[in-house]
């Protein structure tokens, strides 16, 4: 092992994105967890990701928000909270800062100049760097992926590329109490949204999809957080079939709790998709990207992911719902 255990006892992980990135992670972090048992793990994220940090509190022991930095396009730059964090960083002094953001361009040099600790993770062709503790960026493959061959690029073995999403127990009481229909139906999810629009498939291919679902005998139950409302409205006023509209009415834990005892989701490939994966719900995910080799889930007898880009056709959508979603109606 390249960074020893007994003398690496604080380790940064720098990935300050969104919810599904951070999901796919997940085995990375396991992995960590398992060969740097007693070390301190920290996670440099964006500020929604403390929230993450207390899901995943086995893995993950501490949370720093990571500010903005130039060239990186989730946050607004602001040089006193740049200052700030770098001087608490520095304060810190890590054993190893594992660069978990991407392929090297720009971060790579960022945290290096931060002086607090030796910087591992990936670089590739016009930041290379000449050490062992730096693997080329890979490409053409599963984000879950990506990140464990980067561990074991360090000696770090990987412990499976399984996802997970633990639910409390007061998120499970709390989706009890609120929806009472889930323990005494079959049904589906649709979750339409997604954080960028070109991500989204149209509303009325979720409509139709979400009727074909209702058409085979179970009920159907939209999801989505309070800023896809807009979304999620026009999907139910284009269905032919009544569902059950959760707008706004979920958070993460409920959505998981959801997800375990539905049938079926069809979604956009966002966090939500990656949920699925983790509570082992089979799933048809549309993406709208280009990188479903990237994004989609690993087991693809479980979830079908349909690159929409390639095959625009909602026969592929029929004909994965038909190998998903038995007929109850000839039961």
């Amino acid at each position: 092992m390249k960074f020893p255990v007994a003398t690496t006892r604080k380790i940064a992980v720098f990935r300050a994105l969104q919810l599904g990135d951070m999901l796919c992670s997940v085995p990375a972090l396991r992995a960590l967890r398992h060969s740097y048992p007693n070390a301190e793990i920290t996670l440099l994220g964006l500020p929604w990701a403390s929230s993450f940090c207390a899901r995943f509190s086995n893995y993950i022991d501490q949370f720093i928000h990571f500010p903005a930095y130039e060239g990186l396009p989730e946050q607004v730059v602001d040089d006193n909270a740049w200052n700030a964090f770098k001087t608490q960083m520095q304060a810190e002094a890590f054993d190893l800062i594992l660069q978990m953001q991407g392929n090297g361009n720009i971060v790579n040099e960022m945290l290096e100049n931060l002086g607090a600790g030796p910087v591992a993770g990936f670089h590739s062709q016009g930041n290379y760097r000449n050490s062992d503790h730096y693997l080329e960026y890979p490409t053409g493959i599963s984000e879950i992926e990506r990140h464990l061959k980067m561990l074991e690029n360090l000696g770090i073995p990987s412990q499976g590329t399984e996802l997970e999403f633990p639910v409390s127990e007061s998120e499970a009481k709390h989706l009890n109490e609120s929806v009472s229909f889930w323990q005494r139906e079959q049904f589906v999810c649709i979750h339409p949204g997604s954080r960028g629009s070109w991500r989204q498939w149209p509303p009325s291919h979720f409509a139709c999809a979400a009727d074909i679902c209702a058409g085979k005998g179970y009920k159907v139950v939209v999801t989505g957080t309070k800023e896809e409302a807009e979304i999620t409205s026009k999907v139910l006023e284009l269905m032919e079939y009544p569902a059950l509209d959760l707008t706004g009415k979920t958070g993460l834990g409920e959505i998981a709790q959801l997800l375990k005892e539905s049938k079926l989701l069809i979604s956009n490939c966002t966090g939500v998709s990656h949920i699925a994966a983790a509570t082992r719900t089979p799933s048809i995910v549309i993406s709208m990207d280009g990188e479903p080799e990237r994004w989609g889930p690993l087991n693809t007898n479980l979830h079908q992911t349909i690159d929409w880009l390639r095959e625009p056709d909602m026969d592929y959508v029929l004909a994965s719902l038909n190998s998903l979603l038995p007929d109850l109606t000839n039961k």
